[in-house]
């Protein structure tokens, strides 16, 4: 059997779910873009989409809830210099994209004197960085439940005071088709899935949860039992380590956070401000830095969509544009920002592959995919033993960043008191207070461990939830204000 290039290989698997079952094809959506153009418009886009998503859920050793749905829809969009026009439908159909046509580009008053000229139809080029396969069929509904029931098993087994467990197992395909007013057409089928784990432990009437999961682009075959082994160990280690931790003390102390994970401390106080909208409104702590150093020596920050399999990684964005791997700080310099074709269009720069959207019911943004800080040569322990007094915190909860200011609050899950570089105890009700540029700046120690996490996160910017990967090396910060509770 001969394949397919993937990129032709991913046009007619889009195809074949999203023009073909309607009666349409590529003449269609030159008609409707034309249409469009017929008035004076800077970007004209039309978004299909195919979704099929499946959830289940295990709590006291039984399935407590299972979902399946199926959404498809078209969305079509006009950006005139800074106006943006743009409508949606569940209904992909000849009419229903003429009508969205017809909408959006009143967005312009000025009709053009001469019939629009249908631009050269180019396939986007794009990367092969996941199998485009349907999770979803990768293992059958029992072999799902079996999971699930083998992970609180697992757990159980671990230490008697696991009192309570709950997994979770999501899989989703997404077929998405872009096509440009340029003549650019491209396609990207992404598998996504993520296996989740929370166990909550009692000692003397005091219950603590911990948490852990992972997931990625690929099949549900991922989750090995060693994958499996290996979540649970950390949930269950997480939940027990808090069990028996103190309050966690406060005032400005040295902290340095764990590998993997805690970078998303690095997605949202850096990261969020480095995204092209903000910058072009001048609303970033970034904005106007270019060419500055905004960070200390040694810290290089990157936001790579090319990263294979990885949960925040795309063959193209949802503007049709290849993903890119994009330096954003270089040795403490800032060096540009992340953006979609019309931040860029504005900003006079090109666009990053960061054009992203929840669906085809929302518009594109700039947003970030997987957002990490490059290694050092400090070997992990050699940062913990250089702490006089402070804190390690190999483990992040929730936060939240002011753009326009930087500042951040971030609570640490699992946390420690270091004292004459030697870990004294656990702390609990940690929280990290500081400015996003401030905080970079006072880096003082980069591990050589680099690493990104297991693949659950998810970001939230303006209403829309889109699937992101953090990492960094273990960090020292120093002079970074702790809020406790002792």
């Amino acid at each position: 059997m001969i394949s397919r290039e993937p990129t032709i290989e991913r046009l007619a698997t889009a195809k074949s779910l999203l023009l073909t079952p309607f009666d349409l094809d590529e003449s269609h959506l030159t008609r409707a873009l034309n249409e469009i153009k017929a008035h004076q418009v800077d970007e004209a886009d039309l978004y299909f989409q195919y979704t099929r998503s499946e959830g289940w859920s295990l709590e006291e050793g039984i399935v407590k809830t299972g979902s399946f749905s199926i959404d498809q829809g078209v969305g079509v969009r006009a950006v005139s210099g800074e106006k943006t026009a743009f409508a949606y439908s569940d209904d992909i159909s000849e009419a229903s994209l003429l009508d969205a046509a017809r909408t959006v580009r009143t967005i312009s008053t000025a009709a053009q004197n001469k019939r629009a000229k249908a631009a050269t139809p180019k396939i986007a080029g794009g990367r092969k960085l996941y199998a485009g396969l349907d999770p979803i069929a990768t293992l059958d509904s029992t072999a799902k439940v079996e999971l699930l029931g083998k992970v609180e098993k697992l757990a159980r087994a671990k230490d008697p005071r696991i009192i309570q467990v709950m997994a979770g197992l999501a899989a989703e395909y997404d077929v998405v088709l872009v096509a440009r007013a340029d003549g650019t057409l491209a396609a990207d089928v992404r598998p996504l899935v993520r296996l989740s784990v929370t166990v909550i432990a009692e000692q003397k009437g005091r219950r603590e949860v911990g948490s852990s999961g992972g997931g990625g682009r690929f099949g549900l075959a991922y989750f090995t039992d060693a994958q499996l082994e290996d979540y649970v160990d950390q949930a269950v280690h997480a939940a027990l380590t808090n069990l028996d931790a103190r309050p966690a003390p406060a005032g400005e102390m040295t902290v340095v956070l764990g590998a993997g994970w805690p970078g998303i401390l690095l997605h949202e106080a850096i990261g969020h401000g480095l995204e092209g909208d903000f910058n072009r409104k001048g609303s970033s702590a970034f904005s106007g830095r270019i060419g500055q150093r905004v960070a200390a020596k040694g810290v290089t920050v990157l936001d790579d969509g090319t990263i294979a399999d990885r949960r925040g990684s795309l063959n193209v964005d949802d503007e049709g544009n290849p993903s890119q791997r994009n330096v954003l700080i270089e040795d403490g310099i800032l060096k540009g920002y992340i953006q979609d074709s019309m931040n860029a269009r504005l900003m006079g720069v090109k666009p990053t592959g960061n054009g992203r959207r929840e669906s085809y019911a929302h518009l594109p943004m700039p947003r970030m995919t997987n957002t990490y800080m490059l290694g050092g040569d400090k070997a992990p322990e050699e940062i913990i033993a250089s702490i006089k007094k402070g804190l390690y915190a190999p483990n992040f909860g929730g936060g939240q960043v002011d753009i326009t200011s930087g500042k951040f609050v971030f609570s640490a899950s699992e946390a420690y008191w270091v004292e004459n570089g030697k870990i004294q105890y656990p702390v609990k009700g940690a929280t990290l207070v500081g400015s996003g540029p401030e905080c970079l700046k006072r880096v003082s120690m980069i591990g050589s461990d680099m690493k990104l996490d297991p693949g659950v996160g998810t970001c939230g910017k303006e209403g829309q939830s889109v699937p992101v990967g953090v990492g960094q090396p273990t960090l020292r910060i120093d002079g970074l204000t702790v809020g406790g509770t002792a």
